[in-house]
């Protein structure tokens, strides 16, 4: 999946559209792996939300980003 996909996947998770539950901390783990695959979009997003969300969250959304990656 590219940066570009998993950003357009956390826009709809940091929405609620689409059909997607509004989840931030899905949305998170969305934008930090895309912006780990190059999507600047994703870095400024990812920002922003963090702000708005609880540090425990953000732990959270980082622990589940680093499962997805070693799941591959």
């Amino acid at each position: 999946m590219s940066g570009d996909d998993l950003f357009r996947m956390g826009l709809l998770y940091s929405t609620g559209q689409g059909g997607a539950p509004l989840d931030y901390v899905s949305a998170h783990m969305l934008f930090n792996l895309a912006a780990m695959r190059g999507s600047t979009e994703a870095k400024v997003y990812r920002k922003e939300l963090s702000a708005e969300m609880d540090p425990l969250d953000v732990a959270e959304a980082q622990r589940q980003a680093r499962e997805w990656l070693a799941q591959g």
